[in-house]
């Protein structure tokens, strides 16, 4: 609550005029852009859990966007990859860099895969390189394995790291022990793996973590969220850096009092230590809270705090707030991008602009991969004027 009472002074920064926003359509922008449409003999839901990263700016390749996602071949596949695909011109048109394949296990990367390039060098790996989370699963889903891939040049080809965390059965049920949906972030020279958790006896799902200083060798399992009714599951863990050294995490909170599945959001100076820090739900100006599959950005833009963007995977629009992460001070946006599980973003170059991916929605039968962009910044406020005539 302390960090929250210093936001006070905070709101000093917004405007009392009702901002007004543009989508990709009005500024040139990107609009329901294809990136990839599976054949139709792929398995329902053909494709899922669209990720993609804008790699830093180098002499090469300036600019370039990665696009992953759940790739469901045709009979399920045993071996199913997980595709690259590129684009040089801010997502309006992509083609294939390469495919990462299960080269430890023999069962396939088959879920929730998540890209990250490194911005400083980490054991024997040097800044840029990029780095691939995803789950490794036997075709029968009997197990899950949270694995690391990397690639050094700039993913074209990839090479297994190392194994972070083994778990039971691929299926969301209590009492069952799977490890799921992996994110990754740098912080004090070393890399944090944060995931769902379902092996401890005593919680249905927990979100955790675990460090290494090298990719090779991971510390113990840490908690982030626990909650202490054993039904109550947090899942899918997203971060993000703010300014003042604040963090930002939000998650989906089977077990909140306002709908199932409810965005909820914590803020810590350490993000090894959300576990510490309270959980709020996040709720807009006019009532509404999203739910199921969130995911957040903050882009400097948007205000002298910037802007913390929340997507969710039910809904078409993305939530703002520009006090980092005050309560109250949420409102929400329009996209063109349809609602979409497990839906993701990405700050562009430019920073006003956010491009949301999506893979289709669970069970889906016609699911493809497409990019659409949002401009978070609100145009001037318009005031009425006074008529000289009178």
């Amino acid at each position: 609550m302390k960090f929250f009472s210093l936001l006070a002074g905070a709101a000093a920064f917004a405007s009392t005029a009702v901002a007004q926003y543009t989508n990709s359509t009005q500024t040139g922008g990107i609009d329901q852009v294809t990136i990839f449409t599976p054949p139709s003999n792929y398995t329902i839901p053909r494709t899922l859990y669209a990720r993609t990263l804008l790699l830093n700016q180098d002499c090469e390749e300036d600019n370039v966007i990665l696009a992953t996602w759940e790739n469901y071949l045709y009979n399920n596949n045993s071996n199913p990859y997980f595709p690259i695909y590129q684009s040089y011109d801010g997502g309006h048109t992509w083609s294939e860099r390469s495919r990462v394949y299960d080269q430890v296990n023999g069962w396939g990367l088959r879920y929730q895969p998540f890209l990250y390039e490194l911005s400083e060098p980490i054991g024997n790996f040097s800044a840029g390189t990029i780095l691939l989370a995803g789950n490794s699963i036997p075709q029968d889903l009997s197990e899950t394995q949270l694995e690391l891939y990397a690639s050094t040049d700039k993913g074209y080809t990839w090479k297994f790291v190392s194994h972070v965390a083994h778990g039971g059965e691929a299926l969301p049920n209590n009492g069952l022990t799977p490890v799921w949906e992996p994110f990754l972030m740098t912080y004090n020279n070393s890399l944090i793996y944060y995931y769902s958790d379902q092996r401890d006896p005593r919680y249905g799902q927990k979100l955790v973590h675990q460090i290494s200083s090298d990719l090779l060798t991971w510390g113990p399992v840490v908690d982030d969220v626990a909650y202490d009714t054993y039904d109550f599951r947090p899942g899918m863990a997203i971060v993000s850096a703010l300014p003042f050294g604040q963090y930002i995490m939000t998650y989906e909170f089977y077990g909140a009092k306002e709908v199932d599945f409810a965005v909820y959001y914590r803020i810590s100076t350490d993000p090894t230590n959300f576990n510490a820090s309270v959980g709020y739900p996040l709720v807009a100006t006019d009532g509404s809270v999203p739910y199921g599959s969130p995911y957040n950005v903050w882009t400097p833009v948007g205000g002298a705090l910037g802007t913390i963007v929340v997507s969710c995977g039910n809904l078409e629009e993305v939530y703002l707030n520009h006090n980092l992460g005050a309560p109250g001070a949420w409102t929400k946006i329009n996209t063109v991008e349809p609602a979409s599980y497990s839906r993701s973003l990405l700050v562009l170059p430019g920073q006003e602009e956010i491009l949301i991916a999506g893979g289709g929605v669970l069970g889906g039968e016609h699911n493809s991969v497409t990019v659409s962009s949002v401009d978070v910044v609100p145009k001037a406020p318009a005031f009425a004027r006074c008529d000289a005539r009178k």
